[in-house]
């Protein structure tokens, strides 16, 4: 006993052991600290950028970012990524006037996660669509699916439409191709028409999805900035709260009331079904039985008759086998009888 006791705890501890090591916690630590000191170090480098193109307006660009999440479904690094990419453009297109070209940046961001909520589209194909008309090339308008194909005269139409919906608003615009803020505006407004604007927002509040992309983008600014001294805690508790409390838990409590009567329905549909195949089948077997009973009387006389044969040849052999077998348990019983009761004192002290 004690013996086996021993031999049981080292087992045990070589299978933790394994476990331990096969988790590779320590790597996984590594890792995560790495990650983070690495998105925190993207962010910092983000940061700069906004700081160096919008100047007095970066304060505003920043707060944008670090509500990405909710507005966008992105993490501030992500953000101001893709804000910095086409930012020279933008500033170009309206004088210079950073705090205009904040207020257009962030709407086109908007209106770019609108179109991948959508229409479905790859972000990242929207993102390259438009780092392409920041430098008038229209070759990738058709990534948006407004049905406007990839060409400047495709562009051109997709302005004047753009004009002509704001005129029926009373809104009188003059859109120019040669203007990317001009042109980030006329999609917006294109977007607004269709009903586009404002599902990444909503659906980050009321959708499965949606909620979930807030919170991982929630996530990777909690990374980011642990190693920059800003945790932003608070969103990612705020963004797993909706994901859970209001859309998780409530999707599963609308399963669970609608399974009765889901299954109701099965039933009633079924049983109809299954009381004529049963019918059909049971009418099956007995014709098969009248047809068959004679050959069902023979193979069941010798079955008996090869079962009695085995029986009354075998039987003997079975019984002094299973005597002998017996014998040697209780000889040996009687053997090991003191050992195993001293062992038994042993384990119970």
């Amino acid at each position: 006993g004690k013996k086996g006791g021993e031999n049981a705890g080292v087992s045990f501890a070589k299978k933790m052991m394994k476990i331990i090591a096969a988790a590779e916690i320590g790597k996984k630590v590594v890792e995560g600290i790495k990650a983070s000191v690495e998105a925190g170090a993207a962010l910092e480098q983000s940061i700069g950028g906004i700081e160096t193109l919008f100047k007095e307006s970066s304060d505003t660009m920043i707060q944008y970012a670090n509500n990405a999440f909710r507005t966008c479904g992105l993490s501030a690094n992500d953000y101001m990524e893709t804000t910095t990419s086409f930012a020279a453009s933008m500033l170009s297109s309206v004088g210079g006037d950073t705090a205009k070209a904040a207020e257009l940046s962030n709407n086109a961001l908007i209106a770019m996660s609108d179109n991948a909520n959508k229409m479905g589209t790859n972000m990242q194909d929207i993102q390259n669509a438009y780092q392409g008309f920041a430098k008038q090339n229209y070759t990738m308008l058709d990534n948006l699916k407004l049905g406007y194909g990839g060409t400047k005269e495709e562009m051109q139409r997709l302005l004047s439409d753009a004009n002509k919906l704001n005129k029926q608003q009373g809104i009188i615009t003059d859109y120019s191709i040669d203007s990317f803020a001009d042109i980030t505006e006329a999609i917006q407004v294109v977007q607004d028409n269709l009903g586009i604007t404002g599902t990444t927002a909503l659906e980050a509040a009321s959708t499965l999805s949606g909620s979930f992309g807030t919170m991982q983008a929630a996530w990777t600014n909690f990374i980011a900035k642990l190693s920059v001294g800003n945790r932003a805690m608070m969103d990612l508790a705020s963004s797993a709260s909706t994901f859970l409390f209001q859309n998780l838990i409530p999707a599963i409590g609308r399963i669970i009331t609608q399974l009765p009567s889901a299954i109701g329905t099965f039933i009633t549909t079924a049983i109809p079904l299954l009381i004529e195949n049963g019918k059909q089948i049971i009418s099956n077997i007995i014709q098969g039985w009248q047809e068959n009973k004679g050959r069902w009387k023979d193979t069941v006389n010798n079955f008996l008759d090869n079962a009695i044969e085995w029986i009354e040849t075998s039987l003997p052999q079975i019984l002094a086998e299973g005597i002998a077998s017996v014998e040697e348990f209780i000889a040996g019983w009687g053997q090991g009888d003191g050992h195993m009761m001293a062992t038994v004192g042993e384990l119970i002290g």
